[in-house]
């Protein structure tokens, strides 16, 4: 429990406190688009396959923070951070490098108690390694569409 509470500390700071691009409206969008995105996946993975859990196996109040307030703040962090007008090996190297970042943290959460909080059922990290990538892919997609949205709301209110 205590690797959570500083995990959400941490990433709620950082992200909030480096944020420089996302409008409270996209922070609003993001946040709820990842508790929504996270919740499809993890109810199949989680909670009817037990692929993977936090804390028990079974739906519990102390589960509901890394989905409510732990993964939003990452989010936003990968795309505050994201090279948007860079080149394509810029992006991508990007993308790679914050998979990484993500899987050193995985490992971390599978520590004991006190820190860890996560668990693995017959998921592993190399399952990781794949859907990581393309969950972040899905984000940015989400993302730059509610950009345009915001864009095609302001020429309609000219």
């Amino acid at each position: 429990m205590v690797g959570l509470i500083v995990a959400i500390i941490v990433f709620n700071v950082i992200g909030f406190k480096t944020n420089k691009i996302l409008t409270a409206n996209q922070t609003v969008h993001i946040w709820v688009f990842t508790i929504a995105l996270q919740n499809i996946v993890d109810i199949m993975v989680e909670f009817k396959y037990y692929g993977y859990w936090y804390f028990d196996k079974e739906i519990d109040w102390v589960g509901l923070l890394p989905h409510l307030v732990l993964i939003p703040p990452v989010n936003i962090i990968f795309l505050n951070w994201y090279p948007y007008k860079s080149k394509m090996m810029k992006r991508f190297l990007y993308l790679i490098g914050f998979v990484f970042v993500l899987l050193i943290y995985e490992v971390i959460t599978l520590l004991p108690e006190p820190w860890g909080y996560f668990h693995y059922g017959w998921w592993k990290l190399s399952y990781a390694v794949i859907v990581d990538p393309i969950l972040l892919l899905i984000l940015l997609g989400y993302y730059k569409w509610i950009c345009r949205l915001e864009k095609e709301a302001v020429l309609k209110l000219n």
